[in-house]
């Protein structure tokens, strides 16, 4: 059905589910415009206009670029761990629009500083001893997947990496700070150092998951202002130590959810980005309201203010990682080719939805129908046993609701008919084993609701 991506593969992504193969095709197609992105920035820094590159800036970047190559040959895995990080995308892409403009963009300056932090923290990874000095931004110097330094606004550090004897970082008129690194991070005895907070792989032989809450390019274009939302301020650490403990009970319930979601999970998550409560939530994240999101330009990335409990943590993972799938699929193969007006009801939303965005909640939804279901199947505990079959019965009628749309779709391309035929195929299976009376009529009645108020807001 598609040049790229086998039938077989095909299916079984559209079952939202994918073994080794399917997921390491995906995974190896990121990399890969990862690699060619980072390539294209250095290009452009050579095209670019004196104005928007000047001399002393471009023999930086080639410099840079050069570290990063001295890096890749001292270890090559350790090196691509840093530039493959997801939030080295928005910052690759941000850069690559700001060399490619025809005038100075006001934030290209810092953007270029941050390729400096880039190679060195690529360069501490890989264990080669360097010399470099680095410029630091908004009271920060950030070295991407390690931590950050307190500084002065603008302040110049030095940082000098030795195999052994690990990282000093030494600004003017202030004390240096060693940095060494561990199995759990990078961390130093003083506290102007800010490590990255790492949490237990969530499967034996994988790197662990960064809670990273001190990257500058987390959240910038994301787009997440115009909802209200935005990243956690700062780090803190009580609110770091209530992610860890909630974090503890995630692995379990995504096995129970089925081992696909824990290995989907190993294979795609490499960063959680934490955001603030919604717009009208308790400031301490306790309350039931949650906002979560991926960014195309961050594979591997998940966006997520903290969820309430570890089973609505693991459900956060599986929904957003069925985004974070599709896209790259998307990515390799075109699903369809239909336009991007928002015409279409989605009991997930308020607004209008064009049909890649019908598309992507249907696909994550049907896992979470899936999730759920197994959940509610794999418990004894009637209180969570209850939870798992509302939530179950909720997401199944809403993709039920969407999935006609889809499937009689001329726009489908055949890969993109696979697809939804598998849905259909898996939405049917759930059917077989229906939740208790009393959620299924209150999901019928939710989603007969949600779509009267559509149409009065829609006007249609």
């Amino acid at each position: 059905m598609s040049p790229v991506v086998p039938d077989a593969l095909l299916r079984e992504l559209g079952r939202t589910e994918g073994g080794s193969e399917a997921l390491g095709l995906l995974v190896r197609d990121q990399y890969t415009r990862r690699l060619v992105l980072l390539r294209a920035l250095l290009d452009a820094g050579s095209a670019a206009p004196a104005a928007v590159c000047p001399p002393g800036r471009l023999e930086r970047l080639r410099q840079d670029w050069a570290l990063l190559e001295a890096a890749e040959r001292a270890d090559r895995a350790a090196t691509r761990s840093v530039l493959l990080h997801p939030l080295a995308g928005p910052w690759a892409q941000r850069c690559l629009r700001g060399l490619t403009a025809a005038a100075p963009t006001p934030e290209l300056a810092a953007d270029l500083d941050h390729f400096s932090a880039l190679a060195a923290a690529a360069a501490i990874r890989a264990a080669l001893p360097f010399e470099a000095r680095l410029v630091a931004s908004d009271g920060l110097l950030v070295l991407p997947t390690l931590g950050a330094l307190r500084t002065a606004p603008g302040a110049r550090v030095v940082v000098v990496a030795l195999a052994e004897e690990g990282v000093t970082l030494r600004q003017e008129d202030s004390g240096a700070v060693t940095v060494r690194l561990g199995e759990e991070g990078a961390h130093s005895d003083d506290p102007r150092w800010l490590p990255i907070l790492t949490l237990p792989a969530v499967a034996p032989g994988i790197a662990r998951v960064p809670l990273d809450d001190l990257d500058p390019y987390r959240t910038a274009g994301s787009g997440l202002q115009r909802f209200g939302l935005s990243s956690v301020a700062g780090p803190d650490d009580g609110e770091r130590a209530a992610w860890r403990e909630l974090w503890a009970g995630v692995e379990p319930m995504l096995r129970v959810g089925g081992a696909h979601r824990t290995a989907e999970a190993a294979a795609l998550l490499r960063c959680l980005v934490p955001l603030s409560p919604p717009p009208g939530s308790p400031s301490t994240g306790q309350g039931a309201a949650q906002c979560s999101g991926t960014r195309r330009e961050a594979f591997g990335a998940i966006l997520s203010s903290r969820p309430a409990t570890a089973a609505h943590f693991a459900a956060t993972l599986v929904h957003e990682l069925q985004h974070t799938k599709l896209a790259a699929l998307a990515a390799l193969t075109p699903l369809h080719h239909e336009d991007a007006t928002p015409r279409h009801f989605a009991p997930w939303r308020p607004d209008a939805r064009p049909f890649d965005g019908l598309l992507q909640g249907a696909y994550s939804h049907i896992a979470l129908a899936d999730f759920w279901q197994r959940c509610a199947l794999g418990t004894d505990r009637s209180s969570a046993r209850d939870l798992a079959w509302s939530e179950h019965a909720r997401c199944q009628e809403q993709v039920g609701a969407v999935l006609p749309v889809l499937a009689a779709s001329g726009a489908l391309t055949p890969a993109g008919r696979v697809l939804v035929n598998e849905m259909i195929s898996m939405y049917h299976r759930l059917a077989d084993i229906p939740p208790p009376p009393g959620h299924l009529a209150r999901a019928v009645a939710y989603v007969r609701t949600a779509r009267m108020i559509w149409r009065q807001r829609n006007a249609s």
